[in-house]
């Protein structure tokens, strides 16, 4: 039975496959999402403080992303990597790699909450927390820091379910931890007055049991891969490509922190703490724009990935097409929801005036160009599907690193209003990236085509016989 569900990825139409993974995967980046924006939204709301509360929180976002980001580092080069393993009917592998990653998940948990835990203080001031915010922002981060286990497992973990074609099976780890965690948060913020703390300790409660469920499925019967206690063991074959492939998904959620240190810091000079709030709904807006982006790829890598690996290019070339063409659609029609109506987005999170009208403003800057951001993303994800390290690695670094956090320091030296300026390094960034990174795709994409194509294997058999006749040349007329 559970075979079958695997098998699918390589025989099932790949637009029916398609829908069929994408949903519940966009479902699950939805419901994901909660975590933070209902935090956030509660957390707006308390009485006389929700405004520092939230920018207090606020400051937090780039270590909890850092924090997401070693789950990726993990999680986003193994599990393409176990698909392909799949692919190639290589079941042993694909199971050496998610032990592997189980014990590296474990481990760089356990580092990071000694550090987050020590040190949070001083880390949450050198990311931009003012004295005004200080105190909430490291009341939330100590207690979130204890939970990193469970936020570790859950993101790493739920990954290999996916790569599997488990889509629903995935969608309800999200499920179950959100849904706990819509019910705990009025209950310890307000209930209990526990106030930010109550908003950290419900999401970390609500992670642990979604780490249950996981762990349950991967070490049960319906599952295809299984946690195996002799595949603990840390082996460099497995490790090494695996952290290779996940290193630009890795650089692209651990380099938000450092973006979001920029942006604050800068914001906070240019326009004080109300610019720094802004900023802090605008990531959030942003995430809503790409974790249903995130649950489109995830929904192709694993037919991409599968099918890669079984060398049939016909339905990865068509599996990406119609993923190009679902990702386009989607964030140009976001596009023109955050251009019209802007402060619908403001009012989830704050109905202060003053913040209404700032970041209703600074949103139309800061998205202007996200509505073409769907190639970045299809792309770049199709990168790792394919299990091409390299060329994800460059494009991570070339729209973070290399474009962006320059751009925040460039832009104020360029414009008259220095906070504005701030906010539109984001679409210039994104104008040159995108642009790479479609010339890059077309070309490497039709070479890793060729690669697994029958072309190849009669040009190659073509220049095997030539070889043979001209060997034989010699000896027929001498």
């Amino acid at each position: 039975m559970q075979q079958n569900q695997t098998e699918e990825l390589g025989t099932l139409s790949v637009g029916k496959l398609l829908f069929k993974l994408a949903m519940p995967a966009i479902a699950a980046q939805i419901i994901n999402l909660l975590y933070n924006l209902v935090d956030r939204m509660y957390i707006g709301h308390i009485a006389k403080v929700g405004k520092l509360a939230l920018t207090g929180v606020g400051v937090c976002l780039p270590l909890i992303m850092l924090i997401s980001a070693f789950a990726a580092l993990v999680s986003m080069g193994s599990a393409p990597r176990a698909s392909i393993f799949l692919g190639k009917g290589e079941k042993d592998n694909a199971e050496k790699t998610l032990g592997n990653s189980f014990s590296l998940l474990v481990i760089i948990s356990l580092i990071l909450t000694i550090t987050f835990f020590c040190f949070s203080k001083d880390l949450l001031l050198a990311f931009g927390a003012s004295e005004n915010t200080i105190d909430y922002a490291v009341s939330y981060m100590k207690i979130y820091s204890i939970g990193t286990i469970f936020v570790q497992l859950t993101l790493g973990l739920n990954a290999f379910i996916s790569a599997q074609g488990f889509a629903k099976v995935s969608m309800m780890t999200v499920l179950i931890g959100a849904v706990c965690n819509i019910i705990l948060d009025p209950i310890l913020i307000f209930g209990f007055n526990m106030g930010v703390s109550g908003a950290a300790l419900a999401t970390i409660l609500s992670q642990s049991l979604s780490m249950i469920w996981i762990i349950i499925f991967l070490t049960g019967k319906k599952t295809t891969l299984k946690i195996k206690r002799k595949n603990l063991i840390l082996s460099k074959s497995i490790v090494l490509p695996s952290i290779a492939l996940g290193l630009a998904p890795f650089i692209m959620q651990s380099t938000e922190s450092i973006i979001a240190v920029c942006f604050n810091s800068s914001l906070l000079r240019y326009g004080g703490d109300i610019a720094v709030g802004a900023m802090t709904i605008l990531t959030s807006v942003m995430q809503f724009s790409l974790l249903p982006l995130t649950g489109l790829t995830q929904g192709g890598q694993p037919i991409l990935s599968y099918n890669y690996g079984a060398r049939k290019p016909e339905r990865v070339k068509k599996a990406f097409k119609i993923l190009l063409i679902s990702c386009l659609s989607y964030s140009i029609i976001l596009w023109s929801l955050a251009m019209l109506t802007p402060k619908s987005f403001v009012l989830i999170f704050n109905n202060d005036p003053e913040l209404l009208e700032f970041t209703a403003h600074a949103l139309r800057i800061y998205m202007a160009l996200s509505g073409i951001f769907g190639i970045q993303i299809a792309c770049q994800q199709s990168f790792i599907a394919l299990g091409n390290a390299k060329t994800s690695l460059f494009l991570a670094l070339l729209r973070k690193v290399i474009l962006l956090i320059p751009l925040i320091y460039i832009m104020p030296l360029l414009m008259e209003n220095k906070t504005a300026a701030v906010f539109m390094a984001e679409p210039v960034a994104d104008f040159i990236a995108v642009t790479t990174t479609a010339i890059l795709f077309y070309i490497q994409f039709r070479k890793a085509m060729y690669e697994i194509s029958d072309e190849k294997s009669l040009f190659l058999f073509r220049v095997c016989c030539c070889l043979i006749i001209f060997d034989s040349m010699p000896r027929y007329f001498f």
